[in-house]
């Protein structure tokens, strides 16, 4: 049992209800409570869980629960407001990571909320960090409750009967189905939860007052002038109304507890309004105040927990749902939104402000919004489910500027964006021009790329700016997904068409040429004079009905995926500008590719012209927009047509004597750091990650016995130095190549040691390796995102050119096929100019193990392969580095609040 993690911290989860409790280690104070616990309930119950109970089963339990820590055993409550709702333990008997036994009690009446299943669910994460990989339980064949509760885990079971009892194997394999399991349930809990905040039925506002101007006023005018249909109270004791809304002296004052307080009291004010609030049984609170210091906002978050509210907040401009049977706007924006179908969520109320303009300007409406502020609680996370899941969502907007459960967000988006487009800003960008031009791959690791990483295998739509994201939800909302990058141009203008095609081009599209058919057919409805390559030109004289057959006949053409029409209008009256946009919007269900008009007149950077038949076509005053918002919904289409990418099963793996490994280091090393490279090798052995020969040398005469044990063909070696915390070899000239003879190897170890006097603790000697493809895997353990894995060119060169790709650890088949193909120097690896392609195979399974390695071991803080030689016949690592943390697991997918 690992000492660190005997004291599991408190955690918040949700119950299936939406109700808020505290899962924590039992302490010897819980006896009275727990003994309680068993004593309230009916006697049919206790039978189910003691089989045959007596009078002394309650005080027993409640002994065996609260008695001194022991090896082996662990026992977790669910708590609400001191109550204790449920049990569950397991013992292994005392045997390291033997087996463990579990059971569970649920107080009566509690029974269908999902208190038994959260408090296994955490169970089985302590075990797992405990090194249990099983769960066994008796239970009576009639006790369908706790059958039921093993069987729904997701968890692999396995039942065998005896008699009239039940035993029960459950494999604590953390596997897809597992985690969709707890996905699932996580959902529903949470969507439950933001019922009283999203679609409350009674709303107060505390801190509307006399003062024109003021936050509370602003926002109390919004919900009364917005038209919110259900119950609105105004909370102010020297007010009897607040512009026509009826104000009382205290929350437990209102005639009718409300589901929703919007608090805008000063700072000092905040802990003791919500702490009121949640006497008075409020389920949400969105806190817009700002300046909280830390004892205020700390003692908010521990009202909102105690009483289970939910909260927005604080510092942020509020929330909206503009379902038109509710029309909640308790926000201090300038306008109402315009009711639609995109969901918004952002952190910078300032955003917030510019995404709800411009998605009324445009038409497309918000169905919510939330500004989440400080974000103490509710997160983009919490929104992405609740849009999945409220029926009028079609496209969700995010602004992020910070995770706090990356691995957890990531799950989810990538559900979620196979029903709905999802944007975000990269919020937060390295300073332009900055490269990660170091070797070691903390360094290598920049946030851009962290997030970029995240972004991509979640398949979420990431802008560099809110202007282009609006650009791009206005193609996305209005427009079908092009099935690939082939572009058709059509303009009224040559200059208009060249502009667009260059825009085309910097965007990663293509503009194929026509075949002699198609051309013949366009030719045929244009005017006389049009120039039907790609751009079309189809002249200044074009008429509306010669414009509509050209688009309908790019629309029947199977070489293109979409069409962009630049119009300008001219001084050649055969057709007016209105005429040609009218070509373009008319019968737009007849068209089942992507259309976008670029309009260089226009005054607004992008809007939607209403298309004969309804729906509408995006129209942008830059062809620059237009084409990055085409190439951003290529990239969504396909991400779609590629199946969910899987973890492959990997051999000649053994996690156990990694962690061993691991933790031998770390007992002798408790600071951690790098790795000497025996153990380092050990390591990589674990995972079956290839390695060149070497030999560890501490002398001259070694050194020179390693050179001839070792030497190849040519008989000519490399002598590396080493020392704890050497990182750039190269650039401390501690590297010797192409040693031949026991001369040069004794000159070079004589060099090393007599330059790095007082540093050297020996020497790495290696065969020279062949010639090939040198490059840089490596792998940095990020405290919020988790393992990143980065690759790229390697050698010295990884220092200039920074050629780095990157994704989140575990890497699928898809992740590892991305990572490989992303880098600049990808054209290297499959062949050119004469050269065989590389072992690509190899390499994909050394990403894959060191993929493994990171996602099993949380204290690998920074794993650096530099160079990977790969060859035709294969893929090496010819040095490689581990920097070890004393950091205990972490498990990102269980259910538990911020």
């Amino acid at each position: 049992m690992r000492d660190h993690l005997l004291d599991r911290p408190p955690a918040h989860a949700l119950l299936a209800d939406g109700t808020t409790v505290c899962i924590r280690p039992v302490t010897p104070g819980d006896h009275d409570q727990l003994e309680g616990l068993y004593e309230e309930m009916s006697p049919e119950n206790l039978r189910l869980r003691f089989f045959v109970p007596s009078r002394r089963s309650a005080a027993m339990a409640a002994d065996r629960a609260c008695a001194p820590a022991r090896p082996g055993y662990r026992a977790l409550l669910a708590e609400t407001k001191e109550q204790v709702l449920g049990l569950a333990e397991y013992d292994t008997g005392g045997q390291e990571g033997g087996p463990a036994e579990i059971s569970i009690a649920v107080a009566d009446g509690l029974h269908h909320r999902g208190v038994g299943t959260l408090l296994v669910e955490h169970l089985v994460s302590a075990a797992r960090a405990d090194g249990i990989t099983t769960f066994t339980a008796d239970a009576l064949s009639e006790n369908n409750k706790v059958l039921r509760l093993f069987a729904d885990l997701g968890l692999r079971t396995v039942r065998r009967y005896e008699g009239p009892e039940v035993r029960c194997t459950i494999h604590l394999d953390e596997d897809d189905t597992y985690l969709s399991a707890v996905e699932a349930r996580g959902r529903s809990a949470d969507v439950a939860s933001l019922e009283p905040l999203l679609r409350p039925d009674v709303v107060a506002v505390v801190g509307a007052g006399r003062r024109p101007g003021s936050v509370g006023r602003a926002i109390l005018h919004h919900l009364h002038s917005g038209g919110f249909t259900r119950r609105l109270f105004a909370v102010n004791p020297s007010m009897s109304s607040v512009l026509g809304v009826q104000c009382y002296p205290s929350i437990s004052a209102l005639p009718k507890t409300p589901d929703l307080v919007v608090v805008a009291v000063p700072a000092a004010a905040v802990p003791a309004t919500a702490e009121e609030c949640g006497a008075a049984g409020v389920r949400a609170l969105v806190v817009v105040t700002a300046g909280l210091d830390h004892a205020q906002a700390q003692a908010l978050l521990a009202a909102c927990r105690s009483y289970g509210m939910r909260l927005v907040g604080p510092n942020c401009l509020g929330i909206s749902n503009m379902d038109p049977e509710l029309r909640l706007d308790a926000t201090f924006a300038a306008d109402h939104p315009r009711p639609g179908t995109a969901g918004v969520a952002v952190q910078s109320g300032g955003v917030g402000i510019a995404l709800l303009d411009g998605l009324s300007r445009l038409g497309i409406g918000v169905s919510s919004f939330v500004s989440l502020g400080d974000k103490y609680d509710v997160s983009g996370n919490d929104l992405l489910q609740w849009w999945e899941s409220d029926c009028r969502t079609d496209l969700a907007l995010l602004h992020l500027e910070s995770f706090g459960n990356p691995r957890a967000f990531s799950r989810t988006a990538r559900r979620v964006t196979r029903r709905m487009p999802v944007l975000t800003v990269d919020a937060g960008r390295s300073v332009a021009g900055r490269r990660a031009a170091a070797s070691h791959t903390a360094a290598a690791a920049t946030p851009t790329m962290t997030r970029g990483a995240l972004f991509t295998q979640a398949g979420i739509t990431a802008t560099r700016s809110i202007g282009e994201l609006l650009e791009t939800a206005a193609l996305l909302h209005s427009q079908p997904l092009p099935e690939g990058t082939r572009v058709a141009i059509v303009t009224n203008a040559g200059g208009a068409g060249v502009l667009a095609a260059d825009a085309c081009a910097e965007a990663g599209l293509a503009l194929p040429s026509f075949t002699p058919a198609m051309t013949d057919e366009l030719l045929g409805v244009l005017p006389e004079g049009s120039a039907v390559g790609n751009p079309v030109d189809a002249t200044a004289s074009v008429t509306e009905e010669q414009l509509t057959g050209c688009l309908d006949r790019l629309m029947r053409y199977p070489g293109i995926d979409a069409v962009l029409v630049a119009l300008v209008p001219t001084a050649v009256a055969v057709a007016t500008g209105d005429d040609l946009v009218r070509a373009v919007t008319e019968a737009p269900a007849r068209r089942a590719k992507p259309v976008a008009v670029v309009r260089l007149e226009q005054d607004l950077p992008v809007r939607l012209l209403t298309a004969a038949g309804g729906g509408t076509v995006p129209a942008y005053a830059e062809p620059q927009a237009a084409a990055r918002a085409l190439a951003h919904a290529a990239h969504r289409a396909a991400w779609l047509a590629r199946p969910a990418g899987t973890v492959p099963t990997l051999d000649d793996v053994d996690s156990e004597r990694a962690r061993a490994i691991v933790d031998a280091d770390l007992a002798e090393h408790p600071d951690g750091g790098w790795l000497d490279p025996n153990v380092c090798a050990d390591l990589l052995a674990c995972y079956g990650i290839p390695q060149i020969p070497w030999a560890w040398a501490e002398t001259e005469d070694e050194a020179v016995r390693a050179a001839e044990r070792l030497h190849g063909a040519d008989g000519r070696v490399v002598m590396k130095a080493h020392w704890p915390g050497l990182v750039h070899k190269s650039e401390q000239h501690a590297v010797h190549l192409d040693l031949r003879g026991e001369f040069q190897v004794r000159a070079a170890f004589r060099d090393l040691q007599t330059r790095f006097a007082g540093l050297l603790t020996g020497v790495v000697v290696q065969p020279l390796a062949d010639r090939g493809t040198e490059l840089f895997a490596g792998v940095v353990q990020d405290q919020v995102f988790g393992p990143l894995v980065l690759f790229g060119l390697g050698g010295t060169a990884t220092e200039v050119l920074a050629d780095h790709a990157a994704r989140l650890a575990p890497l699928t088949d898809h992740d590892v096929h991305d990572l490989i193909t992303s880098p600049r120097c990808a054209p290297l690896l499959f062949g050119s100019a004469g050269h065989r392609p590389i072992d690509l195979d190899d390499l994909e399974q050394v990403l894959l193990r060191l993929s493994r390695m990171a996602a099993d071991l949380p204290q690998l803080a920074e794993a650096d392969f530099n160079p990977v030689l790969a060859t035709p016949g294969g893929v090496t690592v010819l040095d490689a580095r581990v920097r070890l943390l004393p950091r205990g697991p972490q498990d990102p997918y269980l259910r538990r609040l911020r």
